[in-house]
């Protein structure tokens, strides 16, 4: 364990989102996309905090804020808001922080100031009984 299961801790991610992925008109991808990308940033924040990829166990909240795009480039973020015995709770957010603009171009984008958040949630991950 590397010492980092504190609240407050956080785990950001970005990923480019693919013309593949888009499975609605306007170039629109599905709301799981964010949900996702959360389970990595959940993974990646265990393998930090407990030394193991833990297990996700469910959302209590989620909210889908604004469309997610093809061409977009997403961030995630983890914080850790409450720690118990082998569950961390998580409070996610994704944000838009750069999208495409095919009217300057057909590979034209823009980074977005500030960032469009897209998705956000509260969720559980739960580590084997053999890490605590």
């Amino acid at each position: 364990m590397s010492g980092a299961l504190v609240e407050g801790f956080a785990v950001t991610q970005r990923r480019y989102v693919p013309h593949s992925h888009a499975h609605y008109g306007g170039s629109l991808v599905d709301g799981a996309y964010g949900l996702g990308l959360f389970g990595d940033v959940a993974t990646e924040m265990m393998i930090w905090t407990d030394g193991d990829e833990g297990l996700f166990a469910g959302y209590s909240t989620v909210e889908f804020l604004a469309p997610v795009q093809a061409g977009d480039v997403i961030e995630a973020t983890g914080t850790i808001v409450r720690i118990g015995n082998r569950s961390r709770e998580i409070q996610f957010e994704a944000r838009v922080v750069c999208r495409a603009n095919p009217d300057r171009g057909p590979s034209a984008a823009d980074v977005l100031e500030p960032a469009i958040p897209v998705t956000r949630a509260r969720g559980t991950v739960v580590v084997p009984q053999s890490v605590v």
